[in-house]
């Protein structure tokens, strides 16, 4: 290469900073930069070696130019004199002990030999020959292995990409094989049940009309309760979600994109509720498989125990070791009673060396544990004439339990512990609302809308996933089962829930009071999740947030927004719409049916100032309640505390939601919230969500997400179903029956609806099945019968038609 001469880049025409030795492929700076931080340090043409050109001359570096003209140079001059050549090699013997010796030198004007009689020259060049070649094989096999990796790994971004984009569920219908077969039969059953009803009407016993009508009225109902119960389970589905693909979407760890969730456990009285069952519950919730800054666990006392609260305390110090036990060591399930008692092979998958030691000492923690817990119940069973009394000397504030000052108190979280290896831990908060004689608190569903509004202040995560004290986490990664319906944008726009099924730990084998409900959790709810959703079945559910407060699901088309002049009959007079009868009817139910609930899309079509108007307009504190603060949470859809919000005025906020009488003169219990006016408050809170028009979804993963605690005697299970069918009949008797409500606004579907008033028309039909029963004895003590009697021809008529045949 010429001085000052540059060969243009083969890349891009700029001027070339360096060149192949082989084959001269010429780069300039930038791209020879951009292949080495690719991993292509070798030449793209040929895999040789690039030589850097002297910016100067145009020529190599001096260290690559000497190495490059070694052989040249010792070619060309050859060895110049024994003189000069006896002079390296002696010096270099000083130095270094390991030098050549002098032995195999010749005499004057002889060249220098090695013990074979080759010059050493040549050796040293052949040397030099194998050394480069082995260097440029080692830096091609380099420059494949660079190349490798990042192959691997666009094939693996691309994978998680294509996964990041694919759904996160999919509806796996039922096989037409099974199902067709299953609507033949109920189509058939129908003609069936027709014919009968046809007969039965059109030949009436007139000798016992009486007990003839009743066996009619009788069977019609039962025809009826068959109806209502078949054709809910017309279109089943089950579901599948991919956990992994929403990992690949949002990620995981700290700076993951999951949305956070809230726990909601509640409990009364802790002398039925042991605190024990309780206390594992609440561990099972802090050792979930999710984001520990997005999980926030509170628990409601609605009876101001010191039990409760005690107990909690002591479970939130036990926290600190368990939950980074459970993440340590990814055990199931993660509730210790259950875990340390199931009869399996723990060490089954557990290749971690100080596994068994530290469960041992795991083990012997929750046994002192115990221990101090049934310590706490014990003292709790005789209440000391001046009442308990805080370690601090004063009275606790819940020794009257119905009247009694709001409580919370924050254990663990940003304000609280961290555990034992200096993590951070979900937030555990305890709660128990204001009572005051004279005040109305709608019991469980009064002290879930107390959590909804302290949830809201101090965390406000966008959903909301309700226990039972006695229902446990059985899979940990149920959160992100549930977050696979709500965070998928194709799916989870209009998802108010995702129920999961009840399972139950401690049943017989032959489940003898029927605890397992294997036809209402395995087939009723899977047809109605091909509907409109399963109905809501008061625990193991995740919630949104904003379906709760009233709002219609995002799919609900606007409103139009009014101008200023619409108001004015003078300057744009408009052509009155003539309504019909009907239309003026439909108008006036939904009305009633959206008081108090507004859709945040016609909110967000405004400027701040027309918003402001608008909140004003709508009544939000008639409808929240007078915290500022708490309606602002409402209107952040994606959750999060307000950033206007001081934070220590935080709990003061959370402590004024919870008061009696914050909701006196709002719409919490009627359209916000937990509906009132049924000790089943979980159905008639599902409906109302499902009449604005949302959805819900059922979810049923290979390992059941919670479990929870049957009633073991007789007596427990009469006494819960008969609360089953007590609200029932009070939401039959309320404006919520299905029979007459939601017909406005035209979003509930006809077969959910069918499937509702099955729910609240059942406990009806013993009234039927006894005076069904009752009949065949009263047929046989008055000789009266509720059939026709068939009558048969004579004998005289057989015999004479048989004697004429004969003849």
């Amino acid at each position: 290469m010429e001085p000052g001469t540059h060969p243009p880049c083969a890349a891009c025409g700029d001027d070339a900073h360096a060149a192949c030795r082989a084959c001269s492929y010429a780069l300039c700076k930038a791209c020879l930069d951009e292949d080495v931080a690719e991993g292509r340090a070798a030449c793209a043409r040929c895999g040789g070696e690039y030589a850097v050109s002297d910016p100067a001359n145009g020529k190599g570096s001096a260290a690559e130019e000497e190495e490059a003209a070694v052989e040249d140079q010792l070619v060309a001059e050859g060895l110049r004199g024994r003189a000069t050549m006896a002079n390296q090699l002696s010096d270099r013997q000083d130095v270094v002990s390991h030098a050549r010796t002098l032995s195999s030198m010749s005499g004057v004007g002889s060249e220098l030999n090695d013990e074979s009689g080759k010059p050493i020259w040549k050796n040293r060049v052949d040397s030099w020959k194998e050394k480069k070649n082995e260097k440029k094989a080692s830096a091609k096999k380099a420059a494949a292995k660079a190349q490798v990796p990042p192959v691997e790994e666009q094939i693996m971004e691309e994978k998680d990409l294509t996964d990041a984009y694919e759904p996160l569920s999919r509806i796996i219908p039922i096989s037409k094989n099974k199902l067709t077969p299953y609507r033949a039969v109920i189509i058939m059953r129908l003609v069936v049940l027709g014919l009968f009803f046809h007969y039965r009407i059109t030949n009436p016993v007139d000798s016992a009309f009486g007990l003839w009508l009743t066996s009619v009225i009788c069977e019609i109902w039962f025809g009826f309760s068959w109806i209502l119960d078949q054709f809910p389970k017309w279109c089943p589905v089950n579901r599948e979600t991919y956990v992994d693909r929403l990992i690949a979407r949002y990620g995981d760890g700290e700076d993951s994109g999951l949305a956070p969730v809230d726990f909601f456990v509640s409990t009364v009285d802790p002398l039925k509720e042991p605190p024990l069952i309780t206390a594992n519950t609440v561990l099972s919730i802090l050792a979930v498989d999710y984001p520990v800054e997005k999980i926030s666990c509170y628990v409601s006392d609605d009876g101001a125990a010191m039990l409760t609260f005690e107990s909690l305390a002591e479970t939130a110090e036990f926290a600190r070791r368990w939950v980074p036990f459970c993440k340590k060591f990814s055990i199931e399930p993660r509730t210790p009673e259950f875990y340390f008692s199931q009869k399996i092979d723990y060490l089954k998958d557990k290749i971690h060396p100080s596994f068994v030691k530290e469960r041992r000492a795991m083990k012997r923690d929750y046994e002192e544990f115990k221990v101090r817990i049934n310590a706490l119940v014990a003292k709790a069973q005789k209440t000391p004439e001046e009442g308990w009394v805080m370690q601090d000397g004063t009275p606790w504030p819940g020794n009257n339990s119905r009247d009694h000052p709001g409580m919370i108190q924050v254990f663990l979280g940003e304000t609280g512990a961290r555990d034992y290896d200096g993590n951070e831990l979900p937030r555990l908060v305890y709660v128990s609302r204001e009572k005051r004689p004279g005040y109305q608190h709608h019991k469980k569903a009064g002290a879930m809308n107390a959590l909804v509004r302290v949830s809201a202040v101090l965390t406000n995560a966008p959903y909301i996933l309700n226990l039972d004290c006695d229902h446990y986490v059985n899979n940990s990664k149920a959160v992100r089962e549930a977050m696979c319906f709500m965070m998928d944008p194709s799916v989870g726009r209009d998802v108010c829930y995702v129920q999961f099924p009840q399972r139950f730990d401690g049943i017989d084998r032959s489940d003898r009071y029927a605890n397992r409900n294997v036809v209402f959790f395995d087939v009723n709810m899977k047809g109605l999740d091909g509907i409109q959703g399963p109905v809501y079945v008061g625990t193991g559910c995740c919630f949104y947030r904003q379906a709760l407060y009233g709002y219609g699901p995002p799919s609900l088309p606007a409103l139009p927004k009014s101008s200023a002049c619409s108001f004015c009959c003078c300057c744009c007079p408009k052509k009155k719409v003539e309504k019909t009868e009907k239309e003026m009817h439909r108008d006036s139910r939904r009305e009633d049916l959206e008081s108090a609930i507004f859709n945040l899309r016609e909110i967000d079509n405004y400027d701040e100032y027309e918003r402001s108007m608008l909140i004003s307009q709508m009544s939000f504190e008639k409808s929240f309640g007078q915290s500022s603060v708490f309606i602002e949470s409402t209107l952040m859809e994606n959750g999060g505390v307000p950033e206007s919000v001081d934070p220590s005025t935080l709990i003061k906020e959370a402590i004024h939601v919870i008061s009696c009488g914050y909701e006196e003169k709002t719409e919490w219990g009627k359209e916000l919230g937990w509906i009132y006016g049924s000790v089943t408050e979980d159905i008639l809170t599902g409906f109302k969500m499902h009449c604005r028009g949302w959805r819900s979804i059922y979810c049923m993963p290979i390992r059941p997400a919670f479990k929870g605690s049957a009633p073991i005697n007789l007596s427990d299970r009469l006494h819960q179903v008969l609360r089953w069918a007590l609200g029932s009949v009070e939401i039959f008797f309320s404006r919520h029956c299905p029979l007459w409500y939601g017909y406005g606004g035209g979003r509930l579907r006809w077969l959910q609806r069918l499937s509702y008033i099955n729910t609240i028309v059942y406990p009806f039909t013993s009234v039927p099945l006894v005076a069904y029963c009752c009949l065949p004895a009263i047929c046989l003590l008055t000789g009266k019968f509720i059939i026709p009697i068939v009558r048969f021809l004579n004998t005289h008529t057989l015999t004479s038609d048989s004697d004429d045949y004969h003849c």
